[in-house]
């Protein structure tokens, strides 16, 4: 009995995840001038939003859109067309579309952050600022385990995974997370940019569309020079308890 109830259980958390998983549909036949990209999904508070911005982040045009909904139900229709205004073409593309709109956004996030610090820096590009923060990183025995680096207009946004070198855990030991305060904070002033700072980033956000929405942010290339505060950059450390993680900010 005990053995049906386990088993009862599992199918039921399939079920589950099923019905909240969203179903995507491409399809290139039904119109001549654009793709399709249908989304069919159990209503979630910030999906459209969600959905938008990974098409947005590939740098493709949504020409027009349908929304529906039914209950706690809804469909979404986007008409999508590349750079040049052609259809989409690129399987790995589509494919791409694809799995991240249908990855739940809650799990699949998240678990490749448990047990890792994330670290979010944006500030002035400059020839080997990386190499410094990796360079402290590496002294202070935090293994990097994946960075992405976007830059645009002479700055930078960069994301980076690290956790302890000694026990591969997350970084709990606070005389440890105050060196990493103060060396970070160092080398984000080592070209007097008034403007840096090094942050946590959401677990449940795509790293790409993170990337793109800490450069929206910045927007250092709509700020005039002369208008910068003479302040200094912020860093501090926080545990996040409910992901396991440390997070620097």
């Amino acid at each position: 009995m005990e053995w049906k109830k386990a088993s009862s259980l599992d199918e039921y958390d399939k079920l589950v995840i099923r019905m909240n998983t969203p179903r995507v549909v491409i399809d290139n036949a039904v119109c001549a001038s654009s793709t399709l990209v249908k989304v069919d999904s159990a209503r979630k508070q910030g999906f459209l939003l969600e959905a938008v911005q990974v098409l947005a982040d590939l740098n493709l045009s949504i020409n027009k859109a349908y929304v529906s909904s039914d209950g706690r139900w809804f469909m979404d229709v986007f008409h999508v067309t590349d750079q040049n205004g052609e259809k989409l073409k690129n399987e790995s593309l589509l494919s791409y579309i694809e799995r991240t709109l249908s990855a739940t956004t809650s799990s699949a996030a998240s678990d490749g952050e448990v047990g890792l610090t994330v670290l979010e820096l944006t500030g002035s590009d400059r020839p080997g600022l990386l190499s410094e923060v990796f360079a402290v990183l590496a002294d202070l025995r935090c293994d990097v385990v994946e960075a992405k680096v976007w830059t645009h207009n002479g700055r930078i946004a960069s994301r980076t995974r690290v956790r302890d070198g000694d026990s591969g855990e997350p970084i709990e030991d606070s005389v440890k997370i105050d060196r990493i305060e103060a060396r970070l904070r160092n080398v984000l002033k080592g070209d007097h940019d008034v403007r840096s700072s090094a942050a946590v980033g959401d677990g449940a956000t795509h790293p790409e569309r993170r990337l793109h929405q800490m450069m929206f942010a910045d927007r250092d290339y709509e700020r005039a020079a002369a208008a910068a505060a003479e302040t200094g950059p912020s860093v501090s450390v926080q545990n996040w308890v409910e992901r396991g993680t440390w997070s620097a900010r």
